[in-house]
């Protein structure tokens, strides 16, 4: 079996010299050392060896096969770079032609309207804070005046990582953790944009939206405050024409609380299918932080009274540009993202 080995290795060698591109190596390839190779098949025998030449003639097949890869790597690259070189002779390169256009990406639309809310309120005085996804049981809902078994808790449902520890289900959490960073100072005006996590998906909910929450803490803030606040990013956001009207509702960390809704963009008021003929669209929810979220953030309510709102990023890009489905702003499609 070493002569048949060696006489092998020697016609495999003259082979190799005659394959004239890299396609016809890749079969002599094949032929010599794939599964059903010659190799393979001669090394089919060495069960007829003895105990004594099995180990000798194992090492010499492998001395062979180590080098015929060897070389035919050695020669891949050697027709590569003949095939470049034929190429380049064969072709006229023309200088003044253009070239080819980088595709760029952008900003999502998402992001784009979140950005413009947060200039909106930068132009009125606002700091960004950021807030933590993950937030724990306390902060998302305790100090927020939602203790455990509170039935307000239900608008809510959550995505749980342990009992005590949630991806958090609004902004609001950042409110608290403001207030604890700069207690006593006043005011404190912030904002806190991000993600947010609820267990809702259909044409106008996501299992994940954004938010933006507003924080205003200070002596002498009133009702006033927040309407005039409001009214003023409501225009600057959809027209210097819009309108806003406040409507009673509940909610466990403001009091009063109101829902807060912008005159039809669509309709302008009229009345159309998109409002359901009333002229009104509701955009976001606010009210004065209840006395216990300030005790709980550090302030005393006797001395400071505050604000609060929270509105949806992805409730106000459908509003601006007309969208009838939210899933179109998560589903990734170029041809839609393209247009913003």
């Amino acid at each position: 079996m070493r002569e048949q080995l060696l006489e092998l290795k020697e016609k495999a060698e003259a082979d190799l010299e005659r394959c004239v591109d890299l396609e016809a190596l890749n079969e002599f390839r094949v032929s010599v050392l794939g599964k059903k190779g010659e190799l393979t098949k001669l090394l089919k025998n060495m069960g007829r060896l003895s105990a004594e030449e099995r180990p000798v003639i194992g090492q010499l097949a492998n001395e062979i096969r180590d080098q015929l890869e060897t070389r035919i790597s050695r020669f891949s690259e050697t027709l590569r770079d003949q095939g470049i070189q034929r190429q380049i002779a064969g072709e006229t390169l023309d200088v003044t032609l253009p070239g080819t256009d980088v595709r760029t990406g952008g900003r999502h639309l998402l992001y784009q309207v979140q950005e413009e809310i947060e200039d909106v309120f930068i132009g009125m005085g606002y700091s960004v804070y950021e807030g933590f996804e993950i937030e724990t049981d306390y902060y998302n809902f305790e100090v927020m005046n939602l203790p455990k078994d509170h039935p307000a808790r239900d608008m809510q449902d959550s995505f749980y990582i342990t009992p005590e520890v949630l991806l958090r289900t609004h902004t609001s959490p950042a409110q608290n953790r403001a207030m604890e960073a700069m207690c006593p100072n006043i005011p404190v005006k912030i904002i806190v944009p991000g993600r947010v996590y609820r267990r809702d998906d259909d044409a106008t909910h996501s299992p994940m939206f954004h938010q933006v929450e507003g924080l205003l803490i200070d002596e002498h803030v009133r009702f006033s405050d927040l309407k005039g606040t409001l009214l003023e990013f409501a225009r600057q956001m959809f027209g210097p024409e819009q309108r806003i009207r406040l409507r009673p509702s509940y909610f466990p960390f403001t009091e009063p609380s109101a829902e807060v809704d912008i005159s039809c963009v669509m309709c302008h008021g009229r009345g159309c299918r998109t409002c359901g003929g009333t002229g009104w669209l509701e955009i976001l929810g606010a009210g004065m932080v209840h006395p216990r979220v300030l005790e709980m953030g550090g302030y005393d309510p006797g001395k400071v009274t505050g604000f609060a709102f929270g509105l949806g990023v992805d409730r106000v890009t459908m509003l601006k540009y007309g969208l009838d489905d939210l899933r179109l702003l998560f589903e990734n499609d170029v041809r839609f993202l393209k247009q913003f």
